[in-house]
């Protein structure tokens, strides 16, 4: 079934091996007709997380970044509509000479080829020596076959050493506590009929199995009974890889793929599993209402907190329907990303409560642009300005020069890594340490030109450009108020914290403290 944790499983087994040295890449096969995630509705599909190429792709490429410290592309991110794009347009082409072009072989080679291509695309730190490919959905579905065809046909040509499949499915429990193992037989039991046959199954439960439950999936699915790992649902996403580890894992994989037995380094381990001294909350206000949408905003808060040794509790708030009190209650006001008009006043206002009671603040995107909305209308009194995609009024927003006649809506936007400087002596250089960074974007709207002087003028500092494009924005003084275009959560990792999330986070505790 869906939402098991495939992604995490596929993450936790890279840590594994990327403890031992061994460097590592990732794929994630989407089974839908999409090109890419960028036009797909946040709160049915979750987060589109955006790589250094630009490429919006499933969240899961999040957490394999995020697990791995790797860096991805596009073509880490398989999709259906990607794979019959490349074959029709090879067949206008005339690349296939005249045959008729059909699901086998031509869909299926170029699954494969996608594979291979990124298999060898580098992750920054030298050509991966293991790629791990998951392939979404769910076994039985149309959609999922041609993927599973091809993964197929890659077990027959690869070196038995070379390839391994690993199998996550759902394994329930009863009224009594007891681990029921029907739907992972039937799981396998379709898969074998497909032409697969696992070589490890990872049994997704709430509790810890059983050795005598493992030895039921053994005996009925044909797999060694070291190689049924227990997955119990754990408190925190980056305690799997540990208990995948105490269940044995990394030999399972060794063996499997006469690797070298390596000692593990367990830095990662002691970085994710550190503990709090410290507490602070956080006011995520939105209107999406679905926490996976933020996935990337909720992992680099942690990230941070356990930098800093303090937790960090979200409250989120609806952007249409809240009350000032609810932002009275927290340390620190965040404004994420988003699109279109919904909830919009409701986000200004409270940038302002945040502002005017001194409430540390985070903006992120659209959280920037509406930070200047709101700067123009409380001081400078341009009770109409406005963002150029909301409506009529004095658009202290702007659409991009090269956005204006852009109709294809997927992958037009401003997107990936792009080059920032930073202004000397602002807050911004202070967590950063350094005057120039690369950080992502995914936008089309900028700060009008035509009112940076006055706005500047007025006291809002923007301390980070691109070329002419204002990138950061912050106050003076010692509150801390700061929002970016940018999004600094999509390069934020356990091991490296992303810096606006730290001095968020370190300001929200000290106002706990009191300090």
């Amino acid at each position: 079934m869906s939402g098991l944790g495939k992604g995490i499983t596929t993450a936790s087994i890279g840590r594994i091996l990327k403890n031992r040295g061994y460097r590592v890449t990732a794929v994630k096969i989407d089974p839908y007709l999409n090109i890419d995630a960028g036009t797909m509705n946040p709160a049915q599909h979750g987060e589109v997380f955006v790589l250094k190429d630009g490429g919006e792709a499933d969240l899961d490429l999040g957490n394999y970044e995020r697990f791995l410290d790797i860096s991805l592309t596009s073509d880490h991110n398989i999709t259906t509509g990607k794979v019959y794009q490349t074959v029709i347009d090879k067949e206008r082409h005339g690349d296939y000479l005249g045959a008729t072009v059909q699901i086998i072989p031509h869909i299926t080679d170029q699954i494969k080829e996608f594979i291979k291509t990124a298999a060898e695309n580098s992750n920054g730190d030298g050509k991966a020596e293991i790629c791990l490919v998951e392939v979404g959905g769910t076994v039985g579905d149309i959609e999922s076959m041609p993927f599973l065809e091809a993964i197929r046909q890659m077990v027959g040509e690869l070196p038995e050493e070379d390839i391994i499949l690993v199998h996550v499915t759902l394994v329930p429990e009863d009224n009594m506590g007891d681990h029921k193992t029907k739907p992972t037989q039937h799981s396998v039991k379709v898969l074998r009929e497909l032409g697969l046959h696992p070589d490890a199954i990872v049994g997704r439960s709430e509790t810890v199995m059983s050795s005598s439950t493992k030895k039921k999936i053994s005996d009925f699915c044909g797999v060694a009974q070291k190689a049924v790992i227990s997955a119990a649902t754990a408190k925190d996403i980056y305690e799997v890889p540990v208990e995948m580890e105490k269940e044995g894992m990394a030999s399972v994989i060794r063996d499997l793929l006469h690797l070298e037995e390596r000692p593990a380094d367990n830095k990662w381990y002691r970085t994710v599993c550190r503990e709090y001294t410290r507490r602070a909350s956080v006011a995520i206000v939105t209107k999406y209402g679905v926490e996976d949408v933020y996935m990337s905003i909720k992992e680099a808060l942690r990230h941070a907190g356990r930098s800093l040794s303090t937790e960090v509790d979200i409250k989120w708030v609806d952007a249409e329907n809240y009350e000032d009190s609810e932002l009275s209650e927290v340390d620190g006001i965040l404004i994420p990303g988003g699109f279109g008009p919904r909830g919009i006043e409701g986000k200004i206002n409270a940038i302002k409560y945040a502002r005017e009671n001194k409430i540390p603040f985070l903006g992120l995107c659209l959280g920037f642009q509406l930070a200047v909305i709101e700067y123009c209308r409380s001081v400078l009194g341009w009770e109409n300005a406005t963002s150029e995609e909301m409506g009529e009024g004095k658009h202290v927003i702007a659409i991009l020069p090269e956005q204006e006649d852009v109709v294809d809506l997927g992958g037009t936007m401003r997107l990936g890594d792009c080059t920032i400087d930073i202004k000397p002596g602002t807050r911004i250089e202070k967590l950063y340490g350094k005057n120039e960074v690369v950080e992502r974007h995914r936008h089309r709207y900028e700060v009008n030109p035509e009112y940076i002087p006055e706005i500047e003028s007025a006291g809002l500092i923007f301390s980070g450009k691109c070329g002419p494009r204002m990138e950061s924005c912050e106050l003076s003084g010692d509150d801390f108020f700061l929002a970016t275009q940018f999004h600094p959560e999509f390069k934020s990792t356990p091991t490296h914290p992303s810096p606006p999330y730290l001095g968020f986070v370190e300001a929200c505790a000290n106002k706990r403290k009191g300090e």
